[in-house]
């Protein structure tokens, strides 16, 4: 999971139902435009308003829609659910499970490295790490990762805590490992892969894959440039995710011919004609 992987939005009809034929659709733009694997049921994909049966129908049809590595969403509060979701996504074919941070409950770090590592155990997927304290209230703690990351069956993570001090210290606790960290925040991007991320797991690259696909692959050559092209697109990143969230990340990927489809209730649609128009402001330099 190197590289540029979208945590790919799910598409719902009129209805509210999944809709496979549009996100056949939004698998193919994303791979024509140069990410490198591809991540169902993340948080931009609506996991938690997917039923078990629907996760599992996700990641089969973007399985059966594509030849990159599927990185896919299994995490839940608890441990049985979990490792359930895991089997689920391995016998649909997914590659490796994203594991969030088991959350509603409060745990502190002890009771997380204990978790990880029983779910390492059993599963039949390598596991990534998911810290995304915005929607769970946790965090995992360098010192938490650099632990986890000595287990063979613990792969990488996604850190979507925008910290970039906590991010270079993780990176400096796993160096040794066979880890892969990957950024969360497409605002943080460029920085990020400076302090030695693999690459990112980004919303932004729903709508901007190319540019956000250049960002990575020009790095290692030209870094001034790759920083550069990074920060064009933090203004975008920053509508598409903490101002107007999945339904403002589904509106501007329809701006751009992308069959994105409707949010799921509770979500509403973008109706904010100043939040449209910006958006299509901000999208149209990609």
């Amino acid at each position: 999971m190197h590289g540029i992987g979208p945590p790919l939005v799910t598409p719902f009809d009129e209805s509210g139902d999944v809709d496979e034929t549009k996100l056949r659709e939004v698998v193919r733009w994303v791979e024509d435009h140069g990410v490198d694997f591809l991540v169902p049921c993340g948080s931009n994909g609506e996991a938690e308003l997917l039923t078990a049966d629907e996760r599992t129908r996700v990641i089969e049809v973007v399985v059966e829609e594509t030849d990159l590595p599927v990185l896919a969403g299994t995490g839940h509060p608890g441990r049985r659910e979990t490792l359930a979701a895991t089997t689920r996504a391995a016998e649909a074919g997914a590659d490796a499970a994203l594991v969030v941070t088991p959350f509603y409950y409060e745990h502190d770090q002890a009771a997380l490295r204990e978790y990880y590592r029983s779910v390492a155990d059993e599963s039949p997927l390598p596991v990534y790490l998911y810290s995304v304290p915005k929607y769970t209230g946790v965090r995992l703690t360098p010192e938490t990762v650099g632990d986890l990351a000595t287990h063979p069956n613990v792969a990488g993570m996604k850190d979507s805590s925008g910290d970039l001090g906590a991010f270079t210290r993780t990176r400096r606790r796993t160096a040794d490992a066979d880890f892969q960290l990957l950024v969360g925040s497409g605002s943080v991007l460029g920085p990020a892969l400076d302090a030695g991320a693999d690459g990112g797991v980004l919303a932004l690259a729903n709508v901007a894959p190319a540019a956000a696909a250049e960002v990575y692959e020009t790095v290692a050559d030209d870094p001034t440039a790759a920083r550069e092209r990074a920060a064009d697109l933090v203004e975008l990143n920053h509508a598409v995710t903490a101002a107007y969230g999945v339904a403002g990340l589904k509106y501007a990927m329809r701006q751009r011919g992308v069959s994105a489809g409707h949010v799921r209730s509770p979500h509403r649609p973008l109706t904010d004609g100043d939040a449209q128009a910006r958006l299509e402001w901000l999208i149209e330099p990609f």
